[in-house]
């Protein structure tokens, strides 16, 4: 592969996302009710807001090959009214088998049009009209794009009206037909939508790598998209995990930065559910405009030396946001636990400063951190978010002089540790 076939795309494409450090996956053991499809396939979100700023939220994908337009709409106007739209969710998005199961005689991809009989760009004035953006996504091995990236980064922007496009990883051809990695993969149809905005003047096709966190893509995935996925579905609302693990998974996914993709049936959806899905708090992190960097652990395990384990992975995460500290502890035991730790444990404290705290999932403000934080009683496998913002410099006289002891010394070198 020659330097120009792995190019980054040359036309400035909107701020990603996420660019995270790398996660402990969190391994849930509850059931999922769709299947993220096909890189190589296309997987379009149809929008009108998606030109500026953070990539917006992708929502709803419930109904794997049973889907159609009537769906489609329904789901839109069940998002209107149960708050998600409100909540920031700007994409409907169509999980698989939207298309014909062949390309027609010019080589484009055709709608099933059993399934979406009013037609493709049809669909999107009506997801249009109701505020909305939407798309769709394929593994079930419909026709992909590889070596057709141009045509249909094309016919998806142009001719459907879409402006949202998700690429998923499946139906890799040979090894000595792609001579590429799943980065070169995803630079094809990076380029393609580069050379497009160039050659039409229009924004280009907001990019979403959904390769599950394959070849360290929190490395590299800036340079081609605006978000990437970093593990495989959101759980929450699907299968068998309680209310607290369910805002666990909400909360690990959304402060990691991984795009917000709701997998639940909405028709069926628990207010509980709702509930966690709409928490702008959480939301507005994920979302952030300016730090784009996720949360990652600052300790590990629940070792005395933190090391790692496969039974309790990290449970004391922080990181950066516009507006303060982002900090997510998540209780790995069976039982309820108290979670201590000093705040310059976390890089991005400062000592000497005393820190006011939000409650991201109470919405409260639980007065102000000097030097630790406890939190009391987390339920087993539950979390704390929390917001810490800069409250002024910490009261004087407090004893020992460093928060953290070791090598504390005096301008006379007494040291106090």
């Amino acid at each position: 592969m020659t330097a120009k076939d792995r190019r980054a795309p040359s036309t400035p494409l909107p701020p990603l996302l996420s660019d995270v450090g790398i996660p402990k996956r969190m391994k849930p053991t509850g059931t999922f009710v769709f299947v993220l499809a096909l890189a190589l396939s296309p997987a379009v979100f149809i929008g009108a807001h998606a030109s500026e700023g953070v990539a917006k939220l992708p929502a709803w994908n419930a109904y794997q090959c049973n889907i159609s337009e009537d769906i489609v709409i329904q789901n839109a106007n069940l998002m209107i009214s149960l708050g998600l739209a409100d909540a920031g969710y700007n994409y409907v998005n169509i999980d698989d088998c939207y298309a014909a199961k062949q390309r027609n005689s010019d080589g484009d991809i055709v709608a099933n049009q059993t399934k979406f009989p009013s037609g493709m760009k049809t669909l999107t004035d009506n997801i249009h009209a109701l505020g909305f953006d939407a798309g769709w996504f394929t593994c079930q091995l419909y026709p992909g794009s590889y070596q057709n990236e141009a045509r249909d980064a094309k016919l998806f922007q142009d001719e459907w009206g879409f402006d949202y496009l998700k690429y998923d990883n499946c139906a890799v051809p040979f090894d000595n037909i792609t001579r590429e990695n799943i980065m070169g993969r995803y630079a094809r149809m990076a380029n393609a939508i580069s050379d497009l905005s160039q050659s039409t003047g229009n924004p280009p096709l907001i990019l979403s790598l959904c390769e599950w966190g394959r070849e360290q893509v929190w490395l590299w995935g800036k340079r081609y998209g605006q978000s990437w996925r970093l593990t495989l579905l959101l759980f929450s609302g699907n299968g068998n995990l309680t209310y607290e693990e369910s805002k666990t998974h909400f909360t690990a996914w959304a402060l990691m930065k991984s795009p917000l993709l709701i997998g639940t049936d909405l028709e069926t959806a628990s207010d509980q559910t709702i509930e966690i899905l709409t928490n702008r708090e959480i939301i507005a992190i994920n979302q952030d405009p300016v730090v784009g960097t996720g949360v990652t652990p600052f300790r590990w395990g629940i070792n005395p030396d933190y090391i790692s384990n496969n039974t309790h992975p990290a449970q004391y995460w922080s990181g950066e946001s516009q507006n303060g500290t982002v900090f997510m502890l998540i209780n790995t035991l069976d039982e309820p636990a108290t979670m201590f730790f000093n705040l310059t444990e976390s890089p991005w404290i400062r000592a000497g400063i005393q820190y006011s705290v939000r409650d991201l999932w109470a919405h409260s403000n639980n007065g102000t951190a000097v030097r630790n934080f406890t939190a009391y009683d987390v339920p087993p496998h539950g979390v704390v978010a929390l917001l810490l913002q800069d409250a002024g410099d910490e009261p004087e006289g407090l004893w020992p002089p460093c928060a953290v002891t070791e090598w504390c010394i005096s301008q006379s070198g007494v040291r106090i540790d």
